[in-house]
């Protein structure tokens, strides 16, 4: 039996359109959570229409402003965080660099008088009356404006993405009001934004690689004619724009936030933050399992996929800083297949540090190639295609990741991404009360397992298989478009509402 690796005929229009690819440190990038589409997308949207503002000289004429939310951002923005995050955008933070002290600092403050300045003050001015200078930064009025100020349009949807953003800035003029700048933004999946009209998919930051590929299909055939392994190409698409040492140590460095997330997260004890009353897990198991678990034995390591799974999610879910993987709602199963490679699979376990890291690299670019064909062709916003587009790719990402530092051919990498993803197939999003807790945390774990078996059965077989990945990305694309907008990030089906939140 030959590889099926027939296109549909829209896969096959789109591919000559996509000469470009989605660079790794996008598809991998720091923020905070609960959630890149609706926590780390606005902050990024508010903090643009900020900078647009200062770069136009128009900052300092700001008397008020308004922000309306749309569609999923509004229907679940609350258990999401998404209008403090789009306030604190409007103050200057940004979610890869946000102190989360001075941030929550600001909005207490926010909560019991209402100021609200526009590009922030400076760090040391939180006590103070009035914003400072600061050489080099700039600063604008300080307004009053709070989270119930938004106003809140659930069910209407716009025609661009359910996730919609209209953040309008107004100046009095001879006693009268006008709009001074207004703009509208889309959160697509990952913490990817795009404004109005905007042809971009967001973060197309190599523009010109020399692999192109638009298609699984063109992956492996560029892969292979060139004598490249799917993580080798990738790596050679990157270069087009940094040098490998600033690739190698950009990926170590998201590889040792993932960690840190995972040590902050096993430091916390208690319940998760809001009124469902999850307990943490996660460092009660860790506790456990090093007792139980001292020599990394076989037989306990799914029990340490689970865990690292749980300990990012649940430090997700507390708002802290962790990697988008490729969505914060998915960010724990990367690091817990990760976790696995590096210390339960014997060719990696026992390398010296230098070949260690080889392998974390390659882990993530072969990971990247996979996810970068999902953000093209389909899509990882759950409020889009619910959570086959989140927790799915993410555990085709992972699957592929493990299967290339296995030592898996470029046919078994494909397959292992396709079959992780094959049985993630209709995988609705329907948070609990809003909140990335139920069932995400524990659907990460899930999926972190299932990227696990998936690799191992491709790496079994010799890459030949019915399904395509391509076909498998499709299908993916139509399930979403399909499914009700009920189970699409807006908790008004399913669990949501089968299950009382206090």
């Amino acid at each position: 039996m030959a590889l099926d690796t027939e296109i549909p005929s829209s896969v096959q229009r789109k591919a000559e359109e996509l000469e470009y690819d989605i660079s790794v440190f996008e598809l991998f990038s720091i923020g905070i959570g609960p959630s890149s589409s609706h926590t780390v997308g606005p902050m990024r949207a508010s903090n643009r229409f900020i900078a647009e503002l200062i770069d136009n000289n128009l900052l300092a004429d700001i008397s008020r402003i308004h922000i309306d939310l749309y569609g999923s951002l509004a229907a679940t923005g609350a258990g999401h965080g998404t209008m403090s995050a789009a306030l604190k955008g409007l103050c200057g933070f940004v979610p890869e660099t946000i102190s989360i002290a001075d941030a929550e600092a600001m909005m207490e403050r926010n909560s019991v008088d209402g100021t609200l300045p526009l590009a922030g003050y400076p760090s040391s001015m939180f006590s103070a009356q009035a914003p400072g200078g600061e050489e080099g930064k700039v600063y604008g009025p300080v307004l009053h404006y709070k989270e119930t100020d938004m106003t809140l349009r659930p069910l209407t949807v716009l025609p661009r993405h359910t996730n919609g953003m209209k953040v309008t800035a107004f100046t009095e003029r001879n006693g009268a009001e006008e709009v001074l700048l207004e703009r509208t933004y889309f959160s697509i999946g990952g913490g990817f934004i795009v404004e109005g009209d905007e042809e971009a998919a967001g973060g197309v930051s190599l523009a010109h690689p020399p692999y192109p590929f638009g298609s699984g299909a063109e992956l492996l055939s560029m892969a292979n004619e060139a004598g490249l392994s799917i993580a080798g190409l990738k790596m050679a698409n990157e270069l087009s724009i940094r040098s490998e040492q600033e690739i190698r140590e950009g990926i170590l460095h998201i590889y040792r936030v993932m960690k840190e997330c995972i040590g902050s997260s096993l430091s916390r004890v208690g319940y998760l933050p809001g009124p469902l009353k999850v307990r943490c897990r996660a460092g009660a198991w860790h506790r456990d399992l090093m007792v139980e678990d001292p020599n990394k034995s076989p037989e306990y390591a799914i029990d340490w996929v689970n865990l690292m799974a749980l300990a990012v999610n649940e430090e997700n879910a507390f708002g802290g800083r962790v990697v988008t993987a490729p969505t914060n709602g998915a960010s724990g199963i990367i690091p817990a297949v990760l976790h696995y490679a590096m210390n339960y699979t014997p060719n990696i376990r026992h390398c010296g540090a230098k070949a260690r890291e080889d392998k974390v690299v390659e882990f993530f670019l072969a990971a990247a190639s996979i996810g970068a064909l999902y953000k093209k062709r389909a899509s990882i916003s759950g409020a889009e295609v619910g959570c086959q587009g989140e927790v799915g790719t993410a555990s085709s990402m992972a699957a592929a990741g493990l299967a290339q530092v296995l030592g898996g051919t470029n046919e078994q990498i494909e397959n292992a991404a396709e079959i992780a993803m094959e049985h993630n197939l209709g995988l609705t999003c329907d948070p609990v009360g809003g909140l990335v807790q139920i069932p995400c945390i524990e659907r990460n774990a899930m999926a972190a397992s299932n990227a696990v078996t998936a690799a191992r059965m491709a790496l079994r077989g010799d890459g030949i298989h019915r399904v395509s990945l391509d076909q498998v990305i499709e299908t993916m694309r139509q399930t979403g478009m399909d499914m009700s907008h009920r189970y699409k990030e807006t908790s008004m089906g399913g669990l949501a509402v089968n299950v009382v939140e206090c």
